[in-house]
């Protein structure tokens, strides 16, 4: 098979970002415009994979392989870098970081990779960043549960941590009161958040991935409420509590058959 080739996507994109001659959209995109596409990409990927869709997945890739060759070609016209930059770049941060690969460094199974990368790139962000924080480089525009997830472990590593998971569990019943307790909306606000972060470090003391725990908890309750619609048709909305509170259980038990 020969080697992949990008060299194609690179001149579709230069051409589109031609001035004059090229397309007005893609003309006026800049990197703030295109992040949000960016990110609605990265989340196609990991549906397509979800769906264990192929077909979909090499679309989706493609998509997100554009957004790459899209951010670099501005970089690139600004005077910042280009793709070619870019791609050297993780070449020599996967080399860094693989040194069991790449070097001479002896491991010992998965974990201590895990333990390895994470030393390095900890090394990395302070050998660049005038930012010494723990906290230093955790991306604001990660999704709530991933950040807060991220955010712990972090905490966690400067040895600031709960010794069991018994003290996560204890902090999630104060949060519930405290939630309880609130009166005014910026109370109920802050609590809520609380109690939320509460809910996460639990989830990653017993080795529960949060963000993928609460999608599979929704993708389940979409289940058993559209197979409620399903059985009620459309009666549904007429139905008193008790009455979809009966649909539930008989949605929940036929859902799980499936």
């Amino acid at each position: 098979m020969s080697q992949p080739e990008i060299t194609p996507l690179y001149d579709i994109m230069a051409r589109l970002r031609t001035p004059v001659s090229g397309c007005p959209w893609d003309l006026e995109q800049n990197f703030a415009t295109i992040a949000p596409y960016t990110i609605e990409e990265a989340y196609e990927v990991a549906d397509a994979i979800e769906r264990n869709d192929m077909a979909a997945l090499k679309d989706e890739l493609g998509d997100l392989l554009l957004q790459v060759v899209f951010h670099s070609r501005m970089a690139e016209e600004a005077g910042h870098f280009g793709l070619q930059d870019v791609i050297n770049a993780i070449c020599d941060k996967m080399e860094r970081r693989h040194p069991h690969i790449f070097g001479d460094r002896s491991i010992d199974g998965s974990a201590q990779v895990v333990a390895n990368w994470e030393a390095i790139k900890e090394a990395e962000r302070h050998g660049k960043s005038e930012d010494k924080s723990a906290m230093a480089d955790v991306a604001k525009a990660l999704p709530a549960l991933l950040r807060a997830q991220k955010i712990q472990k972090r905490a966690a590593r400067t040895g600031f941590d709960w010794p069991s998971v018994e003290g996560a569990f204890e902090k999630l019943d104060e949060e519930i009161d405290e939630v309880r307790d609130a009166t005014t909306a910026t109370e109920m606000h802050e609590e809520v958040g609380d109690l939320l972060f509460a809910a996460v470090n639990i989830s990653r003391h017993l080795g529960v991935d949060a963000e993928v725990a609460l999608n599979d908890a929704t993708a389940k309750f979409e289940r058993r409420f559209r197979g409620m619609e399903a059985i009620a048709g459309d009666a549904f909305e007429k139905l008193d509590l008790d009455a979809k509170e009966a649909l539930w259980r008989r949605a929940k038990i036929e859902t799980a058959a499936k």
